[in-house]
């Protein structure tokens, strides 16, 4: 009852009007099936107890920012992620960027022995065992993690090289709220100071108001347990702020009166304590990720064009792209569901004339926050006592033979 049968003329007429937007010449005739499988594939224990991906799948992380990963003494620096590759939103996590361990090795944590204290000016000083936080309530959230130096530059010529120092995982634990209730958070108490376990210890001060909000404490990444370069077997999350906040192998949590500045805040040394700690929330941003620097069209014709967008401030409200070098705007569609804090894809149909062209795209976030332009942007980098990020709009540059470049002259 109620129920329409199928417009067999309006599926015949929606089926024309896409073809004739197909150039033709962009796809093949159909002259055949697929040719039969060059071989078999053999199971072994491997498969069997974690599997594999195709050997025809040659995805791969990639050293970033110039330093050699692993460097000879086997260290681990930053590693970038082939955003070039990606599909849907989520970043697998052995293709997850790694951000570094600040000059220390990679410790190797047995969780039944790790332990996380919650203690400064607290009610009660607690200590949970890896066993105590799986018995609390969980919560799993979407959620991007982003380096403070993700970002464009001249001489970048993939978009690995360029934005692949952000990721976006579905990351499982305990709200430190939960936990910061539990411990009872005096009220003097307006901080946080949150340690790791590394040679060099890694901590941050964030304000109590964003560690009662949405802070997380993960032992879960993607359904599995959170990998060693990702903090196993606990890692902080603080969603939509810079990356180094988002504390690895985290084993205390230290409630304090005022903001500390520790060895994760050396980049803020010149600016007042709390526009320091404060003013490192991930602006709005997006980048096109097919195509980009890197890629070959093979012809004119019709294309996809897509990409990723985030913000710190909320989920993505809009997405607009430019397929002549900024002159005009249209909207993109959003594919799927915005989530707060998490990579939102969008795409974006375009037919390709042929000429050269440059690709654009910008974001505009929940709280009305607009992607900046490299010009404005250039404002505030170029004021003295101001670092800070980049999130402003990359450009792609589309060469009449089909390549695509970095197009930040």
């Amino acid at each position: 009852m109620g129920s329409r049968r199928p417009d067999r003329r309006g599926f015949l007429k929606g089926s024309a009007a896409l073809a004739g937007g197909l150039t033709v010449g962009a796809v093949e005739p159909a002259l055949g099936q697929t040719p039969a499988p060059g071989g078999f594939i053999k199971g072994s224990d491997e498969r069997v107890a974690y599997g594999e991906r195709s050997r025809f799948v040659t995805s791969v992380r990639i050293a970033h920012g110039g330093r050699p990963s692993p460097d000879e003494f086997g260290l681990d620096f930053h590693i970038a992620t082939p955003l070039q590759d990606s599909v849907g939103v989520i970043t697998p996590s052995s293709l997850h960027y790694v951000g570094t361990t600040r000059g220390s090795f990679v410790p190797d944590i047995d969780p039944r022995e790790h332990r996380l204290m919650i203690h400064g000016m607290v009610d009660r000083p607690l200590t949970f065992t890896m066993e105590d936080l799986k018995r609390l309530p969980s919560v799993t959230r979407m959620h991007f993690i982003e380096c403070a130096g993700n970002r464009s530059r001249r001489q970048q010529t993939s978009i690995q090289e360029t934005h692949g120092m952000t990721s976006c995982a579905e990351w499982t634990g305990v709200l430190l709220s939960v936990l910061l209730k539990e411990a009872g958070v005096k009220d003097r108490g307006t901080w946080i100071v949150a340690e790791g376990v590394e040679e060099v210890k890694g901590a941050s001060s964030i304000p109590m108001a964003k560690a009662m909000d949405d802070c997380l404490v993960c032992y879960g990444m993607n359904g599995e347990a959170v990998r060693p370069q990702q903090g196993f077997p606990l890692r902080l999350l603080v969603p939509g702020f810079e990356g180094i906040f988002a504390t690895k192998y985290l084993r205390r949590v230290k409630v304090v009166d005022r903001y500390y500045m520790t060895y994760n805040d050396y980049g803020h040394l010149r600016r007042d304590p709390e526009g320091a700690a404060l003013g490192y929330q991930i602006g709005p941003k997006s980048v096109i990720t097919f195509p980009s620097a890197g890629q070959q069209l093979p012809g004119r014709g019709f294309y996809e064009v897509s990409g990723l967008a985030w913000s710190g401030g909320g989920a993505v409200g809009r997405v607009e792209v430019s397929t002549d070098g900024g002159r005009r705007w249209m909207d993109a569609e959003i594919r799927g569901t915005a989530h707060r804090m998490a990579h939102t894809r969008f795409s974006f149909q375009w037919n390709w004339d042929g000429t050269e062209t440059e690709l654009l795209s910008r974001c505009t976030d929940e709280l009305g926050q607009v992607q900046p332009t490299r010009a404005q942007i250039a404002e505030f980098f170029n004021a003295p006592g101001v670092p800070g990020q980049d999130n402003s709009i990359q450009p792609w540059r589309i060469a009449s033979d089909g390549s695509v470049h970095n197009a930040i002259a």
